[in-house]
């Protein structure tokens, strides 16, 4: 009977570990979207929007970025937020 119990237990440690990677993977695809989304609205401002709807959206570009610890990127929007809030007259 212990011995069923014990493998069951493992049975089933081995399924959730199995259901972290999953989640991760999730996770990463939902941070991704994010991210992609975000660059989308900002191409928007950059066709439609005002010098300020472009160093916002920038910034929540590189918030997205942020949240997704994609560093390289964080830095690259970053900058361009830089560029963006200085040519709306917005100090950084």
């Amino acid at each position: 009977m212990m011995v069923k119990l014990v493998i069951g237990a493992c049975i089933m440690l081995v399924g959730l570990t199995g259901c972290d990677q999953m989640v991760d993977a999730q996770m990463d695809d939902i941070h991704k979207q994010v991210a992609d989304d975000a660059v989308a609205q900002y191409e928007i401002t950059k066709q439609s929007g005002n010098p300020i709807d472009q160093c916002v959206h920038a910034g929540l570009v590189a918030a997205a970025f942020l949240q997704a610890q994609d560093q390289g990127n964080y830095a690259r929007w970053k900058a361009i937020e830089n560029v963006d809030c200085a040519a709306a007259g917005v100090p950084r």
